[in-house]
């Protein structure tokens, strides 16, 4: 394994210990690009064991999604009124979009929120489930689910900052663009989110 030190344990203990706290929101975005308050919003980053090395299970989101169609993302969506916590709005969607039972999911943490261009504030929510698991996906929303190893995600040489255009007056933004693997382009928020989760496990 790669990263032998990192069992669940492990894991929980340095989300525990990220220096930043879990309520700081990251934006990469001026505050006043924005009209209206952030909708609030989580993803599950299922973490899984596959040949003995750590992996990250994203999808791919369906071509005909209003927003970030087409994209890598990880599962997850707007909090509804009766989530009460960002744990509940992740597997909550986590089930729904591929069919993760809740009480299949180990909770292991959270990572800082983060802003993003379509004004969502979104929670990451780290969890560990068993592989292989018989994944079950919602057509109209996920057209893909695949697992990218942890080792790959962590090599630096695997992902490269490109500007993005805003709306004048405002400056271009770093976005973070992953090198395709398996024909999947992890890119923007999603790849952010990654970042932000290895600084976190400091690998």
């Amino acid at each position: 394994m790669p990263h032998p030190d990192l069992s669940p344990e492990e894991i929980s203990k340095r989300l525990q210990e990220s220096p930043a706290d879990v309520s700081d929101e990251f934006s990469l975005f001026p505050v006043d690009l924005f009209s209206q308050p952030p909708r609030q919003a989580a993803v599950l980053i299922p973490f899984l064991i596959d040949h003995g090395v750590w992996h990250v299970l994203f999808t791919r989101r369906t071509a005909s999604l209003p927003e970030h169609s087409g994209q890598v993302a990880f599962p997850g969506g707007r909090a509804d009124t009766e989530d009460d916590s960002p744990s509940m709005t992740a597997l909550r969607e986590a089930e729904e979009e591929i069919g993760i039972r809740p009480e299949h999911v180990k909770i292991l943490g959270m990572l800082r929120r983060i802003r993003t261009i379509s004004n969502y504030c979104v929670t990451p929510v780290v969890g560990s489930i068993l592989w292989p698991y018989p994944l079950r996906l919602a057509s109209d929303e996920v057209s893909r689910a695949f697992t990218i190893p942890l080792a790959w995600l962590a090599n630096p040489e695997n992902h490269a900052i490109q500007l993005r255009a805003l709306p004048a007056p405002y400056s271009p933004v770093p976005v973070i663009y992953f090198k395709h693997f398996d024909g999947e382009l992890l890119w923007g928020v999603s790849a952010q989110i990654v970042l932000i989760l290895l600084r976190a496990l400091r690998i």
